[in-house]
């Protein structure tokens, strides 16, 4: 095939793709089912116009790498650390009792040995964009019942990663080779992720510290740490897309990956895009998808049911609340798109044929599409079925209590004007989140200790996302771009306190316009500091001096902080202040673009 007909099919593929994407977002369906019907469409299903070969393949193959890239950024222990034992034993439960149930179904339905093998194990994942997504969406992915699902989403994707490493290994012959190729996988996906832990404590801290200012080469170094790990996993004769997912495992426990999911996240869609189309591709015609049609509706049914109750009985086992237990198990009832990528991948390896997958297909399309509109409403669920509920209410049942941002103070940036807040802030508010992306702002306050902090530019929705702003009552920005103040006020909540600044007049008027409790007018204020320290050289020359004597001793208290941060030495001064005009310069003056850019978006500030 000439490689404008390559060229031609992936340009077919996004095309349609981007299409019947616009039209599931206003049925509010995920995207990902747009995906894979674009295949279907395009394939030997209906139209038959495009194969899965040449460009297509590898754009898929770099999609299945970015998606697992992005999964591993996703997954912060942090986030289920006062939960983890519990979490750890619902995922174990979980696991062993869905494949279970999957089994017997698949059994009782007529499918072959290895292919109810096959399915059993595609069958047991939770769809891990689509629940991270609308939980997100709605807020609830802090949540107790969002800690627990992405606590059991972590456990399963990690069995997912040693299942697609299985699946993608070059024989799997009897029982005996499985088991040893099993073996050698564990060995080796062991040596990979020690490097990966080892390398998230002590090497990639001091190396995205040196770049994260920098943003594009942030992106580009955060791709090539990815890469590294494709190239590691190769090597050792591992699936290398192994490598990528623990590539994003090492980067998630770093401060700065937050930004950079919001930022590798559209990439990640294209190749996605373009992956899940592959997987309709692969279908064998009508006749393939539609093999198992009632097989797939009875299948998804008593999946569904069965995956809720299982989830429901470990959850509730571990004390957790009736209602925790119920939002907790409702939003893990799909099955996952990853069935099919394991579906896909024993194709490859001719353990099931193109009926099964058709099967897989229609049951991860019917249970994706329901869950969608389940999670939806799950409180809504929750409220009609409570009374029948609480017949499994315990007095020993006891929800565990989470660390999460609420009625608290945001900073966005760390400059003067928010540090002097910050003591008050915190005095009136308990919990203050500084959102800053210059690394030398977040060393400081990593070594002061006091506040938390997100580091990142604000525009970036995964930032403000991790600092809670719509659950804010006090918010002070530092940033002077009238576009991101006029987003503040919008995304805020609509009892916050906002203290915005602006630079000019008919900024401050738009910002009181859109309800800023406060306008920070640098200037104004400026003026009024002068005409007070005139009055009192005028009228009171002793407060006047006592005055200056402040300002001297604040400035010179900020310069020791700076040198402190930058390991400088201090030199002697008979002012309290270095008299040299170059070092006084630097303290005001950013002539880096980017820096002066960044400050203006909310993400970088002047000293």
């Amino acid at each position: 095939m000439s490689e404008i007909a390559l060229a031609a099919d992936f340009a077919i593929i996004v095309v349609v793709a981007t299409i019947i994407g616009l039209i599931a977002r206003q049925t509010g369906q995920p995207t990902i089912i747009a995906y894979i019907l674009t295949g279907i469409i395009l394939g030997p299903v209906a139209l038959d116009i495009v194969t899965e070969e040449g460009l297509v393949e590898l754009m898929a193959d770099l999609g299945f790498a970015f998606l697992l890239f992005l999964l591993g950024l996703k997954m912060r222990f942090e986030d289920i650390r006062e939960i983890l034992p519990a979490v750890t034993n619902v995922a174990i439960g979980q696991t062993v009792l869905q494949t279970a149930l999957a089994f017997l179904v698949a059994w009782t339905l007529g499918f072959g040995t290895t292919e109810i093998l096959v399915i059993s194990l595609a069958t047991v994942f939770g769809a891990t964009p689509i629940i991270v997504k609308i939980l997100t969406d709605k807020d609830e992915i802090t949540s107790l019942p969002g800690k627990i699902d992405v606590g059991v989403l972590i456990v399963q994707d990690i069995y997912l990663v040693v299942v697609l490493a299985l699946f993608a290994a070059d024989e799997l012959g009897g029982a005996a080779d499985v088991a040893s190729t099993l073996g050698v996988i564990l060995v080796m996906m062991s040596f990979i992720a020690l490097f990966s832990l080892f390398s998230s404590q002590y090497i990639l801290p001091g190396l995205f510290r040196r770049i994260a200012d920098n943003k594009d080469v942030f992106l580009i170094v955060a791709i090539a740490w990815a890469f590294l790990f494709v190239a590691i996993a190769e090597g050792a004769d591992l699936d290398p897309k192994v490598g990528a997912f623990l590539a994003g495992l090492s980067i998630a426990q770093l401060p700065y990956s937050k930004e950079l999911e919001d930022r590798i996240t559209p990439i990640t869609d294209f190749f996605i895009l373009v992956f899940f189309a592959t997987i309709g591709l692969q279908i064998d015609g009508l006749s393939s998808l539609l093999a198992y049609w009632w097989q797939a509706i009875v299948a998804s049914v008593v999946l569904m049911v069965g995956n809720f109750w299982i989830m429901f009985y470990l959850i509730d086992r571990e004390g957790f609340g009736v209602e925790t237990s119920f939002l907790g198990s409702i939003n893990m009832v799909q099955v996952s798109e990853f069935s099919l990528i394991v579906g896909a991948l024993a194709i490859d390896q001719g353990l099931i044929g193109p009926d099964v997958l058709g099967y897989l297909s229609l049951m991860a399309l019917l249970t994706m599409g329901i869950s969608t509109y389940i999670i939806a409403y799950n409180h809504t669920i929750y409220e009609r079925l409570e009374p029948w509920f609480r017949r499994f209410e315990s007095d020993e049942g006891k929800d565990a209590e989470i660390s999460t941002y609420e009625d608290h103070a945001i900073a966005i940036g760390y400059d003067e004007i928010t540090e002097r807040a910050l003591p008050r802030l915190e005095a009136e508010f308990g919990d203050v989140v500084i959102i800053d992306r210059r690394t030398d702002h977040i060393e400081e306050l990593e070594q002061e200790g006091r506040y938390d902090y997100v580091f990142g530019d604000f525009r970036h929705t995964e930032v403000r996302k991790e600092a809670n702003l719509k659950g804010a009552d006090f918010v002070l920005s530092s940033s002077v771009e009238r576009e991101v103040n006029e987003a503040l006020l919008a995304e805020v909540d609509d009892e916050a306190t906002v203290f915005v600044e602006a630079e000019r007049i008919g900024d401050a008027r738009a910002l009181y316009d859109r309800s800023a409790t406060y306008v920070i007018m640098s200037t104004h204020l400026a003026a009024e500091k002068v005409s007070e320290y005139v009055e009192l050289y005028v009228t009171d020359r002793a407060a006047f001096e006592d005055a200056v004597a402040r300002d001297v001793d604040a400035i010179e208290a900020r310069r020791r902080r700076e040198r402190r941060r930058f390991g400088e030495d201090e030199a002697p001064s008979s002012a309290g202040v270095d008299a040299d005009p170059t070092d006084s310069a630097d303290l005001d003056a950013d002539p880096d673009p980017d820096a002066l850019e960044d400050r203006r978006s909310g993400g970088e500030f002047r000293d």
